[in-house]
Parts: C-alpha cells; sequence; structure tokens
C-alpha cells in the first residue's frame, strides 16, 4: 500500500511557498511535527491525512501516490472539451480538462482530432434558431457514427448515435464553439462554427 512521503510532502509545501509553520498551523500540528515527517522520522496519522492534502491542494489519492497533476485549465473553459471513449463497452467519458480515466479495466486516452476527409465531414445548416448538423456516414453495426457533440464556451450537448440511424441532429444555436462527431472506426473530427 503506498503511503505519503516526507519528500512529497516537503515538494508540496515548498511548491505553495509554506514554511513549515504555516503548514503545521493549518493542520494543528506543530512545526516540529511536519519537519519530523519530511525528514522520514515520522507518518503523518491517517486521520489527518484528509486536512493534510486540502493543506496542499491536493487531492488525498495525489498525496498518497505522489502523482499529482496540475489543472492547466482553472478556467475550465468548455471549448477545452476532452473526449474518451471505452473501446469495449462505448461509453463517453467528457471532461473539461486533462485526467486520468478508465473503463472496463483500461485506462483510457484523450481522442486527438483527426484531419477532415469526405467520408466524415461535418455539414451544418442553420434553420431558424438551430443548427441542422449531418454527416454522409455509413450506419453499420461495425462501422457507425457514435456520438456528435456542440461545444460552446458554457455548454457541452451530445446526442448518443446508433447504426441504422440516420446521422442528423438538431442542436439550439448557442454562439460560437465547436462540433464534433466520432467515428467507430476511424476517431474524432470536428467543425468549427
Amino acid at each position: 500500500m503506498n503511503y505519503v512521503t516526507g519528500s512529497i510532502i516537503k515538494e508540496l509545501r515548498e511548491k505553495k511557498k509554506m514554511t513549515q509553520k504555516e503548514l503545521a498551523e493549518c493542520i494543528l500540528v506543530s512545526d516540529k511535527t511536519v519537519s519530523k515527517w519530511e525528514t522520514n522520522r515520522g507518518l503523518p496519522d491517517i486521520g489527518i491525512i484528509d486536512e493534510l492534502a486540502r493543506a496542499l491542494d491536493v487531492s488525498v489519492a495525489e498525496l498518497l501516490t505522489g502523482e499529482y497533476k496540475e489543472n492547466e485549465n482553472r478556467s475550465a473553459n468548455m471549448k477545452k472539451m476532452l473526449f474518451y471513449v471505452c473501446p469495449v463497452c462505448g461509453n463517453i467519458i467528457t471532461a473539461v480538462g486533462k485526467g486520468s480515466y478508465s473503463c472496463c479495466g483500461i485506462t483510457l486516452h484523450e481522442l486527438e482530432t483527426e484531419p477532415d476527409d469526405e467520408q466524415h465531414e461535418i455539414k451544418v445548416e442553420l434553420i431558424e434558431h438551430e443548427y441542422a448538423v449531418s454527416m454522409q456516414h455509413p450506419m453499420e453495426k461495425t462501422h457507425y457514427i457514435s456520438f456528435l457533440a456542440y461545444v460552446t464556451s458554457d455548454t457541452c450537448e451530445m446526442v448518443k448515435l446508433y447504426p441504422e440511424q440516420d446521422v442528423i441532429v438538431r442542436f439550439r444555436k448557442r454562439g460560437h464553439g465547436m462540433l464534433y462527431g466520432y467515428c467507430n472506426r476511424h476517431g474524432l473530427f470536428r467543425k468549427r462554427l
């Protein structure tokens, strides 16, 4: 089992530009206690791990494993939406920042957009206050468009599609954004609106 190490506590504390005394005051221990942890002469009690993680601005899992990620997308702009698709069951995971996700026992990788081609062209027609989105793509059991999504700076609207269904979807117009279409064989395609 992994447990927090002194070097991780020290690294995270210094990254936050905190002294040992400041960290100690946050979690109601002495600065000598923090010093013992950082020099591997003691370990924090499991009962204060949650407080320690909060004080260091990491999750408990990140603190215990020493593998922490910096959120480079603090504004959580929806236009930076990332898609992850399970190759086994087809589950779709969306995130507004990079992360580590798994499904069916498989670690999923962020989908990268593919270059446009004729078969995967996303067509858009404005009808009143809606975008009519379509693709001329086979919809067979082994080759189909799995979903279409419309992403703006503050919303994400997604429609799941199934084989033998037409690729025609309407999205209410919400402004500039991106349209995404995911082919189960060829990957993710997008069109800027």
